[in-house]
């Protein structure tokens, strides 16, 4: 039994590699077994690489001393501006046992914005765009993709679902359909950096060393976006990228600061009303199911009816079915509503809820942005950079989510095949 729950995870992907082909628009048109297997063999290599080499994980764990300088450095700034709110002292005392009140809006999410910034800055440095170049080499000589599909993974790591496509404007209008459903699916299946800081310091409490898994996820992701991309849209493309052609430049450091500032209040703000209109929706259909007949002596609620959803394809990928539910109940809100909520969840489990390991799987399954909200923003935001492809990227735009959510459950499958039961 224990051989089985090892390799459990194999199902899942097998399973995850059938579904795409079912929903491919051209089922006869698929890249070859030799490459399908090679971009497999590619995740299983990252993830046992990254996670399981001891100085790979050591260099990758030194960016969790580097978000705790910039958690203090940013909790010094929320703190003037928003008082104890933000993290200062309190002004009075706290009742014994207690601990102090840890205020989301005031005291986590302001790392989105201090984080733009820097990452802004670094951009117009030239650091992070080096850096994102070196990913795109890494994925056309590993994948054989195009190097505008390169690009697009390199920069959906550090850049959000708004700023990644302007890296990729000048080339929009001459991609090839499976060009533009690639770059789309690479969005859906990361997270970029400022989210990845916000979703790590949520659940440093619950993850050991959660920057270092988020980031090891969203590595993984990258061959299993490609691999479920190319299997619902077959096709190739040879759009060639320019080095100095980027729509992505900032004047001067002082500029870079200023406007990944302000790119951070957007997104900011965006976050805090995303979660409050999403924690009210919930609300809202609770109590419209809890007008139903209960169902095993307990009322229906839209968190069990996503646990009951999902269970099948978290058990597949390698989580025990007496656990499989509650990481259902993760992966549907996070596939139908928001990521971040689902992360505040895992956070709020109570503890042996889930074992260390399909904790793990977990956490990896849900690190991507593929939930409905962003299918819109992500469809908008390219019909605004070329508006004669609006119309394409609308019509991909579900198939996106669907891929997207793939590709990070294929990625939950990889961590669990490589972390012992």
């Amino acid at each position: 039994m224990a051989i089985f729950a090892q390799l459990q995870g194999l199902l899942g992907v097998a399973l995850i590699v059938l579904l795409a082909w079912v929903f491919s628009e051209n089922r006869k048109q698929l890249p070859g077994w030799r490459w399908i297997g090679g971009a497999l063999l590619l995740q299983l290599a990252l993830a046992l690489f990254i996670v399981r080499v001891p100085f790979v994980w050591d260099a990758i764990g030194v960016a969790n001393h580097a978000v705790q300088a910039i958690e203090k450095a940013t909790l010094v700034g929320s703190s003037y501006m928003f008082g104890y709110l933000g993290g200062a002292p309190l002004p009075f005392p706290v009742a014994e046992g207690s601990q102090p009140p840890l205020i989301i809006a005031f005291q986590i999410l302001p790392l989105v914005i201090v984080f733009s910034a820097i990452s802004a800055l670094l951009w117009h440095w030239k650091i992070l765009s080096w850096i994102v170049r070196g990913l795109s080499w890494a994925l056309q000589r590993t994948l054989g993709v195009s190097g505008v599909v390169g690009l697009g993974g390199g920069a959906n790591i550090f850049l959000g679902v708004v700023e990644a496509p302007l890296v990729l404007r000048a080339y929009f209008e001459r991609m090839s359909r499976s060009e533009l459903f690639m770059v789309m699916v690479l969005t859906m299946s990361t997270i970029s950096g400022a989210i990845l800081i916000l979703y790590a310091t949520t659940l440093s409490k619950t993850v050991p060393h959660a920057v270092g898994h988020m980031i090891s996820a969203s590595l993984i992701s990258l061959p299993a976006a490609v691999l479920i991309a190319r299997l619902m849209v077959p096709g190739d493309g040879k759009t060639a990228t320019d080095p100095d052609d980027t729509s992505l430049k900032y004047y001067s450091s002082i500029d870079a600061i200023i406007r990944g500032t302000m790119d951070g209040v957007q997104l900011f703000l965006a976050v805090i009303g995303v979660i409050i209109v999403v924690f009210a929706l919930v609300a809202l259909v609770d109590q419209m199911l809890s007008i139903l007949p209960l169902v095993g002596g307990e009322e229906l609620t839209l968190h069990r009816m996503f646990g009951w959803l999902f269970a099948p394809l978290m058990w597949a990928i390698g989580v025990p079915w007496n656990e499989a539910p509650t990481a259902g109940a993760l992966m549907g809100t996070k596939a139908i509503l928001n990521e971040y909520v689902a992360y505040l969840d895992l956070a709020a489990l109570p503890a042996g809820e889930l074992a260390p390991r399909s904790q793990l799987i977990v956490t990896y399954a849900l690190c991507g942005v593929a939930n409905l909200a962003s299918v819109g923003l992500l469809v908008s935001t390219i019909g605004t950079l070329c508006p004669e492809r609006r119309g394409e990227a609308a019509a991909l735009g579900m198939k996106s989510w669907v891929a997207g959510n793939l590709a990070s459950a294929m990625t939950g499958a990889a961590i669990g095949l490589v972390t012992a039961v």
